[in-house]
């Protein structure tokens, strides 16, 4: 079978492998869609910030299942998340669960990227195989993990309604995280973005304000939208330390940054310390989700998320993952990319 590998930095190859085996306790499933992470564009450019294995928001078509595996049946439409959590540990035990020492280890065999890919029966047994909804097909299916990760980032602020918010970077996930405010409450919802058409995506997904960050003054005009206070939470939905920056300036007294895209690795911070210190800024990092936000996340999209599959504007065969991983980087008016099985 085809299957995406990463060999090296910028060298992604569509080789031929063999078709994985199931134990008892595994199950075997063709890859009919997955997305295009951001991760997926930092390993191919060098930068492991997580275990380099290429393709996660994925679903398919059960093909193959163990003798002790239960409630997965051949011809079963599922989501499969690739990390979970042992919920036994020091870090599970204090709800920490994307810190779980098996949390990155557990992983697809052989990748998301490929014909088809083995489930661990660790996987399996702890809730990571997720029946698709009927209203929810292959494609709109790989916005479960993405959404899942806003929702779990989402829930480890304190996000109240009524509150305002600012959302730095409108690419899928910034656009995830306004639909995600305007569903759950937020009352003013302010989008930075360089890129026009984003700009205006983040419109149709229910932005109140717009913003160019070089065309102008960001902080004036969350100031301005938010009665001189600035934003209750703001949200790095990219990730790296100028956009960090920026949401110390645009914050209010006592309010919160979401960090959410992941920096690369080596970024240094320069900020004074005393700022965030005296203005009782809270900063929470949020990485990845489990399978607890993606049975929500599948939920929403399902009934009240409707409009989410907009998000996906490109589309390339499996043959073509490298091409479609570099687009996904450097592409024009592009959002989300999938990979089609």
């Amino acid at each position: 079978m085809k299957a995406a590998v990463l060999h090296g930095p910028h060298d992604v190859r569509v080789d031929e492998v063999p078709v994985p085996e199931v134990s008892s306790g595994e199950i075997l499933v063709r890859m009919k869609a997955c997305g295009v992470c951001g991760t997926d564009v930092e390993k191919m450019h060098g930068k492991f910030i997580t275990p380099p294995r290429l393709g996660h928001e994925v679903t398919g078509e059960v093909v193959e299942v163990g003798d002790k595996v239960e409630n997965v049946q051949v011809g079963d439409r599922v989501f499969v998340h690739h990390h979970v959590p042992c919920y036994k540990c020091h870090y599970c035990r204090h709800g920490d669960y994307t810190m779980c020492k098996e949390f990155p280890e557990t992983n697809l065999d052989p990748c998301g990227f490929a014909e088809y890919f083995r489930v661990p029966e660790v996987n399996v047994a702890r809730g990571a195989v997720l029946k698709l909804p009927s209203s929810i097909d292959f494609e709109k299916g790989t916005l479960i993990e993405p959404t899942a990760c806003c929702i779990r980032g989402l829930s480890r602020s304190r996000l109240n309604v009524g509150d305002d918010a600012l959302v730095i970077g409108a690419g899928p996930i910034g656009l995830t995280m306004v639909s995600l405010l305007r569903f759950y409450g937020a009352h003013t919802i302010i989008v930075s973005e360089v890129l026009d058409f984003r700009l205006r995506a983040a419109e149709e997904f229910g932005a109140d304000y717009l913003v160019n960050p070089t065309l102008e003054d960001l902080k004036g005009k969350v100031l301005e939208a938010t009665e001189g206070r600035g934003a209750d939470l703001v949200i790095t939905a990219f990730g790296g330390s100028k956009a960090i920056v920026q949401g110390l300036e645009c914050v209010r007294k006592g309010g919160q940054i979401l960090l959410f895209g992941a920096p690369p690795r080596g970024e240094i911070l320069s900020y004074d310390v005393s700022k965030i210190f005296i203005n009782e800024i809270r900063i929470i990092p949020s990485y990845s989700t489990t399978e607890i936000e993606t049975a929500i996340a599948a939920k929403l999209l399902d009934k009240y998320l409707k409009n989410m599959e907009k998000l996906i504007t490109h589309r390339f065969p499996l043959g073509e993952t490298p091409q479609a991983i570099e687009f996904a980087s450097k592409g024009k008016d592009v959002l989300k990319v999938l990979v089609k099985g």
